[in-house]
């Protein structure tokens, strides 16, 4: 069985209950790094074993 890179590792029904700890704005899926995206915040919030980590220290300054 494969797993699709499209497909997330988590319930897409908990992407829309989360925003941004920064901003509180809606987050962005990038399918093909496995993370959460604030466009406002400028940061990418990884996803580790199918759960979405929201702290700010560990997210990604987006270039």
């Amino acid at each position: 069985m494969t797993e699709k890179t499209s497909e997330p590792g988590f319930d897409r029904r908990m992407l829309e209950a989360l925003v941004c700890p920064e901003t509180r704005a809606t987050l962005e899926y990038d399918a093909e790094r496995q993370e959460l995206v604030s466009r406002g915040a400028g940061l990418a919030f990884p996803i580790r074993n199918g759960i979405p980590v929201m702290l700010v220290d560990e997210a990604r300054t987006l270039d």
